[in-house]
């Protein structure tokens, strides 16, 4: 029984070949069919080159299980979450390796009502039955359907439905950079309800057709070298924002009237602030990596901020334990109550261009006193050998002094005027670092350094 290297804390990701090929693929769709036992699946995937072979063999699995298989075809993996939730449906999977190298595919899976089926929820029962390799005997007359079906008019329907299109009355251009992923046929369908509606919302399309060979690299804002098509072409338009998707288009990142790339840290601000004006007194998740700035403008705006653990499945479960209306991450996921407690990246950039228009200011106008209130280090990722005595000795020499610990997720530790998280990676061995202070930038930077000395040593 070989193991399967590509099950991870919360999805399946790996190299092409060796650790996840058609084989492995089947193994997958089969396992989760034998556990589960679902009787209607939906499966969708990214643009990648291998995505439809994989996602075929994947449905063949699920079939020879005796499930039916809807196929949506190219797509994000909210689309897959919606086309769940939307249908009522028993499951879904996602076959994507979002902003992994070119080499490397994977899988995001859910059950009923878009549940995130991660580590400690049946990934590891899925993995160990498809380890094993042994199934009851095909059983032809149960043997499940297949057919290609569309959601995508609900799906932006659903999406459209939280925003007010009356309220984009200023002439806006938007600069949206899919990346050659799959975020294209969405951004099309939704410039389509803008000129239905006689909006003056100009579309500038950057890397829009999807190519799994990712001519322009592959779709991940997070790095600087890929921010600067998005930077050139809010200059050259004179743009209002720029908005950059990843490769499965579950998180945006947005830039400011300038290029200027904002830390998702401070869109979380601005998000739970919008929802909070129209549904007063909600509960926010947040993650405890950055957290200063959200936990007050959630206080001012009168709502509750409520931390979770880092982590898509973490924050997901806590949203439905508070029924919280919103939910962000700094790495720029954002989580909704109304899409079933998941993360979309569509959402997001549709309720900020919504804010700029009411609020008659610009991006820059309303982050740029936050970033000034709470200047942050964004995450800083150290490979070390040995983490965990790292994380040890950064405790042993400031917990003595901190106002506060906080053990949550790695060590959050806060002082009068700044604070910092410290914790290990779940997906690489690395350690990683965030450090805000309030209005002091050249502290928030000493004690970076500071502390980057002392895990490094």
């Amino acid at each position: 029984m070989a193991a399967l290297s590509c099950f991870k804390a919360y999805d399946i990701r790996g190299k092409l070949g060796e650790e996840l090929n058609e084989d492995i693929a089947y193994r997958i769709g089969r396992a989760y069919g034998e556990f589960l036992k679902p009787k209607t699946m939906v499966v969708g995937g990214d643009v990648r080159l291998t995505s439809e072979s994989l996602k075929l063999a994947l449905a063949d699995g699920l079939r020879d299980a005796g499930t039916d298989v809807l196929d949506i075809g190219v797509s994000g993996t909210e689309e897959i979450y919606f086309a769940t939730f939307y249908l009522g449906i028993d499951g879904g999977i996602e076959v994507t390796a979002s902003h992994n190298p070119l080499n490397y595919n994977g899988m995001k899976l859910v059950r009923q009502g878009a549940r995130p089926i991660s580590g400690d929820t049946g990934l590891r029962d899925i993995q160990l039955l498809a380890e094993a390799n042994v199934y009851p005997e095909i059983n032809q007359n149960k043997r499940g359907g297949y057919k290609t079906i569309s959601v995508l008019d609900a799906y932006v329907d659903h999406l459209m439905g939280y925003v007010n299109i009356n309220n984009f009355n200023h002439p806006m251009k938007l600069v949206i950079n899919s990346g050659n992923g799959a975020a294209g046929h969405v951004v099309d369908a939704i410039e389509q309800r803008f000129k239905k509606a006689a909006a003056p919302v100009e579309f500038i399309k950057v890397h829009h057709q999807p190519d799994g060979t990712f001519p322009n690299g592959i779709p991940n804002p997070l790095l600087p070298e890929c921010r600067q098509d998005t930077t050139k072409a809010v200059i050259k338009h004179n743009a209002d924002i720029g908005i950059a998707f990843d490769g499965d288009f579950d998180r945006c990142f947005l830039f400011d009237e300038r290029g200027n790339f904002i830390e998702g840290y401070y869109i979380v601000g601005l998000l739970a602030q919008s929802f909070l004006e129209k549904h007063p007194g909600s509960k926010i998740i947040h993650d405890p990596r950055l957290s200063w700035n959200t936990v007050d403008i959630v206080t001012i705006a009168g709502g509750t901020p409520v931390m979770s653990k880092t982590g898509h499945a973490f924050i997901k479960e806590r949203m439905r334990k508070e029924d919280a209306i919103y939910g962000g991450e700094m790495s720029a996921h954002h989580y909704f109550r109304d899409f079933a407690y998941c993360d979309s990246g569509m959402i997001p950039w549709l309720l900020v261009t919504e804010l700029l228009n009411l609020k008659h200011k610009t991006l820059g106008q309303m982050v740029n006193d936050r970033m000034a209130a709470y200047p942050a280090s964004g995450e800083i990722n150290s490979s070390l050998s040995d983490p965990k005595s790292a994380i040890n000795r950064v405790l042993e020499k400031y917990s003595p002094d901190a106002l506060a610990v906080d053990l949550t997720d790695g060590i959050s530790l806060e002082f009068a005027d700044w604070r910092f998280n410290l914790r290990s990676s779940n997906t690489e061995p690395v350690v990683r670092l965030n450090v805000e202070s309030k209005k002091n930038t050249a502290l928030m930077l000493e004690k970076t350094t500071a502390l980057l000395t002392l895990l490094r040593s």
